[in-house]
């Protein structure tokens, strides 16, 4: 039987399809899953990171060190794919992981826009959200981290490719450029998706379910990327 985590994986493994020789930098165990996974079978020309200053090989082998200059080059040539995660998120792709409440006087403080503003303007930014809920699903963000397409005119390398959830998988093939609901995971309904949501999601007449993994992907997920199943901690159905 496959579980909902490994749907979730392979969901955010399809980001980087034909991505090319770009840098992959998941942030979060099933995006690090699936960033490698993907190197593994469909995208073998992704680069692998340790997160800090070294190229990667499949097996965490330092093949290369990444100067910072370097680093910076790759983000603002639009040759880096980031996959983070988002305490809120909008119909547009606005991203807050700074505070939540008036920014003057916020109910809580999270973690800063840290890089959010500089990955969304300059390389494509997707993100996995392992709880989906109208807390993190709203009409509009506390505050922007992130940039959506709504704020994004003339960003030349500005690109959602998707978002991922433990419910589903999201994009932004809209005319205005909304939130479409791509797919949903099996065993997940269409309507539980709509409920789970604080804004009107695009949803087409026919909404598919999300792709199984192969036989061969079970294999690496189970055996050679997460034999201890950890993913399974981080998403439960």
């Amino acid at each position: 039987m496959i579980s909902r985590s490994e749907y979730c994986v392979v969901a955010c493994a399809e980001a980087w399809r034909d991505n090319g020789e770009v840098l992959a930098s998941p942030m979060g165990l099933i995006p690090s899953i699936g960033a490698r996974l993907a190197r593994r079978t469909f995208s073998p020309d992704l680069l692998l990171t340790d997160g800090e200053a070294m190229l990667v090989g499949l097996d965490g082998t330092v093949e290369g060190w990444l100067p910072y200059r370097r680093h910076l080059t790759m983000v603002t040539g639009g040759r880096r794919h980031v996959m983070m995660g988002a305490s809120q998120i909008d119909r547009h792709g606005n991203q807050n992981i700074s505070c939540i409440g008036d920014w003057a006087r916020p109910a809580r403080q999270l973690l800063g826009v840290r890089g959010a503003p500089v990955n969304t303007l300059n390389n494509p930014v997707s993100y996995w959200i392992p709880r989906h809920s109208r807390r993190v699903f709203v009409e509009k963000v506390d505050m922007v981290s992130g940039v959506g397409h709504d704020r994004a005119a003339g960003a030349r390398f500005h690109r959602i490719p998707r978002v991922v959830s433990d419910l589903g998988v999201f994009d932004f093939a809209t005319p205005d450029r909304s939130m479409r609901l791509a797919s949903v995971h099996p065993g997940v309904t269409v309507e539980q998706v709509r409920e789970a949501t604080g804004f009107a999601l695009v949803i087409d007449d026919d909404v598919p379910c999300t792709r199984e993994p192969s036989a061969a992907e079970l294999r690496l997920i189970r055996e050679v990327l997460d034999p201890d199943g950890l993913r399974e901690r981080e998403v439960r159905a």
